[in-house]
């Protein structure tokens, strides 16, 4: 059975993976891909497979891994202020840690799991960034509203993930599906369609897996 999509309302098809066993939605008009909620794995479950991330700020790979982040998707757009957020900074915050020792940020961190105080609640940052994070998110537009009520006018938002090609055989053989944390699958044309929901405006992508917003509200 096919259902409005959760994020536009638009008209969906079904997906089944039969190696990971679960059923997908996916919306002909924005382009999302949302994992049913009967095949949502437990909260347990997907604190298991985080706590499988060994990832350090003495690790070079690992730092290379967000040095390019910060290169393509944060720097260029930068507004000049200090105060950021890491959103989902996993069990070792390395990018908050980067961005603060080598780029003179003051950096906040929230993750459900490991930094759960909603340090962010009444503030403003001039970045925001989240990181293999939203591929995690049942309901994205609400984490993206949330995006830019917290930014400062011309603050930025940075985010990675991996995008699908909206196309059936990739999906299917795509290694980011047979995470089962990972939920929601976008394109470009998906983070435009947040964008435009959450007064945000796309200001970079390399349509692989980096994007940038600025916030075009007026405070």
């Amino acid at each position: 059975m096919t259902l409005p999509c959760r994020l536009c309302g638009g008209q969906t098809h079904l997906l089944y993976h039969p190696t990971i066993k679960a059923t997908y939605h996916a919306c002909e008009r924005c382009q999302v891909i949302l994992k049913d909620p009967a095949d949502f794995i437990s909260s347990e479950a997907e604190l298991c497979i985080y706590n499988t991330h060994q990832n350090s700020i003495e690790d070079p790979r690992y730092v290379a891994y967000f040095q390019q982040f910060i290169n393509e998707a944060v720097l260029p757009y930068a507004n000049g202020g200090t105060m950021g957020l890491d959103f989902g900074s996993g069990p070792s915050p390395v990018l908050a840690q980067l961005l603060e020792r080598d780029y003179g940020y003051e950096m906040d961190i929230y993750d459900l799991y490991y930094a759960p105080e909603k340090v962010y609640e009444g503030k403003q940052y001039d970045l925001i960034t989240s990181t293999e994070v939203v591929e995690h998110l049942s309901h994205p537009l609400d984490y993206f509203q949330l995006f830019q009520k917290r930014l400062t006018p011309g603050g930025i938002l940075a985010v990675m993930t991996q995008f699908h090609r909206n196309d059936t055989t990739h999906f299917m053989n795509w290694h980011y599906v047979r995470d089962r944390s990972h939920i929601s699958f976008y394109t470009p044309t998906t983070m435009r369609y947040l964008a435009e929901q959450s007064d945000l405006q796309v200001v970079y992508t390399n349509d692989e897996r980096y994007i940038t917003f600025t916030s075009k509200g007026v405070r």
